[in-house]
């Protein structure tokens, strides 16, 4: 799931500081959803499917279908 977020943000050039943005919280605390050190609450990560748009199980996953 963390390599899934990482490629997305990076397939469309956007840096870790503007996704925290658009989360409304810190690039530190967002980075730690990329590497792994802190699981993604499901609020935000339905906030990621959202904005990427994508489903919740292509990030979980749960399947390649975007």
């Amino acid at each position: 799931m963390y390599q899934r977020i990482r490629s997305l943000r990076e397939d469309r050039d956007l840096t870790q500081t503007q996704i925290a943005q658009m989360l409304g919280m810190s690039q530190t605390g967002y980075s730690k959803y990329e590497t792994g050190e802190n699981d993604i609450p499901t609020s935000v990560l339905i906030k990621l499917a959202d904005f990427y748009g994508t489903t919740t199980d292509y990030l979980l996953e749960r399947t390649d279908k975007k």
